[in-house]
């Protein structure tokens, strides 16, 4: 039995910090469900990582729909969150609970999606139809990159009393977690504080109850952007780089395949088809 909603929020009252990871396709998430991680992230970041978008824009609901559902057959014990991507919940409420609907019908347990006080009423409604919302606050890549850049979020006191209203606001409207996406670690770990549901940290410090990062980043398998808040555990970029040469040059040298990579006929049969053949 997977992990529940109930079970990440009580792992904050507990006091034990929660892991979160990104993962868009089946091969690396069943890895991370073997793992132990607690929750597995649909992210629209899939669009830049494995689409090579730009940002994370142009990411369409069938294309999240189409990771979700791939990450849901991988997945044996975590939790399943994914994104609600750019203008697929903005618009109105009736699109932000359909397009929720369909990340649930596609696998997911609950949905993620971007902004403060002018999302909670969204947010009331989907948690309304029995739908779980993690939000999300601090850096909204959705948004943020089109009117500051990548910039700290909570660097100021206004700033920072806006991201701790727009936290209150979220919890009240019912969400069950809240990402904090680069903002200030004295910030994150105040909200942290004043709220009862689980924060999740990325790149907001150790405050947070939990952390999340790119699992490409984590590899070292992503070069385009490299964050500051990123730890890289591998760097498995440079050794897939090499083990692609090592394969052109066996193939090149003869040394690919080998006897043991190729299949054989019985003797008696090859016999019978070179006589053939021969006639």
């Amino acid at each position: 039995m997977h992990k529940t909603v109930q079970d990440i929020i009580n792992m904050k009252k507990n006091e034990k910090k929660i892991s979160v990871i990104t993962s868009y396709d089946y091969t690396i998430a069943s890895l991370c469900d073997r793992a132990g991680i607690d929750v597995l992230l649909v992210g629209d970041s899939a669009g830049m990582v494995m689409l090579g978008y730009e940002n994370t824009v142009p990411v369409t609901m069938d294309q999240m729909c189409m990771f979700t559902e791939s990450v849901s057959r991988a997945r044996q014990n975590s939790l399943l969150v994914a994104d609600l991507p750019f203008m697929s919940y903005q618009a109105n409420i009736d699109d932000a609970i359909k397009n929720s609907g369909r990340l649930i019908k596609a696998g997911a347990d609950a949905v993620k999606l971007e902004g403060g006080i002018p999302m909670a009423e969204t947010i009331s409604a989907i948690v309304d139809v029995g739908i779980p919302v993690m939000g999300h606050i601090g850096f909204q890549p959705q948004t943020t990159t089109l009117s500051q850049g990548y910039k700290v979020q909570g660097k100021t006191k206004d700033s920072a009393l806006k991201l701790i209203d727009d936290a209150k606001e979220l919890e009240e409207a019912g969400v069950f977690s809240i990402a904090l996406e680069m903002v200030s670690h004295e910030v994150a770990k105040i909200i942290s504080e004043t709220i009862s549901v689980p924060t999740i940290g990325i790149g907001s410090g150790v405050g947070c109850n939990g952390q999340v990062l790119v699992v490409q980043d984590l590899l070292g398998m992503y070069d385009k952007l490299k964050p500051k808040f990123v730890k890289r555990y591998m760097n498995l970029s440079e050794d897939i780089v090499k083990a692609v040469e090592n394969y052109k040059e066996d193939i090149e040298s003869g040394v690919f395949p080998a006897s043991e990579n190729w299949f054989s006929m019985d003797e008696n049969e090859l016999k019978k088809l070179r006589d053939e053949i021969g006639r």
